[in-house]
């Protein structure tokens, strides 16, 4: 809904706001309705009362959906950094169903289709914000200080993450060689997106801590995505698992031990926050946007499948690196490379079921708020909320399934993935409808409005 004030001809249109009726009948209705939100002052020396000042003061709401158009020009003003939470879902989705332990024939083929309808939005949204950039060069400072979008701006780094992810399975499906170029590739990449989401982290977090106090986030409105800042660097614990299995031995080592740091400084960063967020359930109730509950699943969910695919590629790197040497420096020259390699295993694993119980809680807890009620029926970007912190779930639960060979949790996480993909389709389904409808990208409807 929309407001906009008369001050001219009080038949005629500005902003898409249409009176159909005269100043006096509209001031009576109005004082009438008490529903209405607008009720003139008695006061006899009030404005209201001058007939020429009335028409300025005549209010009226019109759906979004009956305002005319704007220009594609001016809604790009809108389109925010929170767009890359369409990609970060739909790779989530990709890298889902390239791992899902129960498949079917064309399932790859499913799944590689997404993956490129991904990058395809990927560009598509990076040239739609640049744009903004370049024709509203003042929304580049806002968008990285005024918090209610520059929470959004990890969400970039987040899709590049599942993107690079994406890339290792599904050439490991379609080009089982492994070609050199792209273990080349994906090694350099990993690195360099540890590098730049550590610096993004420690940046965004300061211009938290010092915007404007008008702006500032309060206690009260605290939400999971005060997360955010800290998720894109967590993730460099997730590619490096994903990318270490066609590294050399020395390569893979590094990558998972830097990845293992990253996904350590994500967690308890995340442990911090929960201790606020659970906080600000307690004294201020549930938050109106349901769907961010969500992201509470992710820190420890991620952190949990990195663990164990970290984990799991120990024993090649040990059997792989001198065993007289670098072996036995980690091993302080105490048992032999399996026994290591089996401790490291059994710890990362204890681990992991350790933060999936967690994951499991926030999920619960999100759900049941979110099948409570949402007071804010109304579609926003953070409904993709719904897909990615869950799709970290489900691999987590892949690969405790894997672990410990169990066929139960193997389902379970198919049955997740279903479930997943459905929720995807409708949400993006819901996504497409807000944009037609003028619900997003449209004057006070998106994360800009602040």
């Amino acid at each position: 809904m929309a407001t906009a004030v008369r001050d001219h001809h009080p038949e005629a249109a500005i902003n898409g706001m249409e009176i159909k009726k005269g100043p006096e009948e509209l001031l009576e209705q109005h004082a009438c309705n008490s529903d209405d939100g607008f009720a003139p002052p008695q006061d006899q020396d009030s404005p209201v009362n001058d007939p020429v000042l009335q028409p300025r003061l005549v209010l009226e709401r019109v759906p979004t959906y009956l305002q005319p158009s704007l220009p594609w020009r001016d809604r790009l003003l809108h389109f925010t950094f929170a767009w890359y939470t369409v990609t970060m879902s739909t790779s989530g989705i990709a890298l889902v169903l390239a791992i899902t332990p129960h498949r079917f024939r064309g399932l790859n083929i499913i799944g590689l289709i997404i993956f490129i309808v991904d990058l395809l939005s990927f560009v598509f949204i990076s040239t739609a914000i640049a744009l903004r950039f370049v024709l509203y060069q003042d929304t580049i400072r806002r968008a990285f200080t005024r918090p209610s979008e520059g929470l959004f701006v990890p969400t970039l780094f987040l899709s590049i993450a599942a993107i690079l992810s994406n890339i290792q399975e599904y050439a490991a499906i379609f080009l089982p060689n492994d070609p050199a170029g792209l273990v080349g590739f994906l090694r350099v990449a990993f690195w360099t997106y540890l590098g730049v989401t550590f610096c993004l982290s420690v940046f965004q977090y300061h211009l938290l801590f010092t915007v404007k106090e008008e702006r500032r986030l309060t206690v009260n409105a605290m939400t999971p995505a005060w997360i955010l800042p800290i998720f894109p660097v967590m993730l460099a614990g997730t590619v490096a698992a994903s990318s270490a299995r066609t590294q050399p031995a020395d390569d893979a080592l590094a990558m998972i031990c830097a990845g293992l740091a990253a996904q350590g400084l994500g967690i308890l960063v995340s442990v911090f926050f929960y201790a606020t967020y659970l906080s600000r359930l307690m004294a201020f109730g549930l938050p109106a946007q349901r769907p961010g509950m969500f992201i509470a699943v992710g820190p420890p969910s991620f952190t949990c499948a990195a663990l164990v695919a970290m984990a799991s590629e120990i024993p090649r790197i040990f059997e792989q690196l001198d065993p007289q040497t670098k072996v036995s420096t980690l091993a302080g020259g105490v048992g032999d490379i399996d026994t290591l390699a089996g401790g490291i295993r059994l710890l990362a694993l204890s681990a992991a079921v350790f933060l999936w119980g967690l994951s499991f809680w926030f999920f619960a807890s999100a759900s049941a708020a979110v099948v409570a009620g949402m007071p804010d029926r109304r579609f926003h970007l953070s409904w993709w909320s719904f897909v990615f912190p869950n799709v970290g779930f489900t691999i987590a639960s892949m690969r405790i399934g894997q672990a410990f060979g169990s066929e139960g949790i193997l389902w379970l996480s198919s049955v997740m993935t279903v479930l997943l993909f459905l929720a995807w389709l409708f949400i993006a389904y819901r996504c497409i409808r807000a944009v037609v409808k003028r619900e997003i990208v449209w004057p006070g409807h998106d994360e800009d409005s602040d």
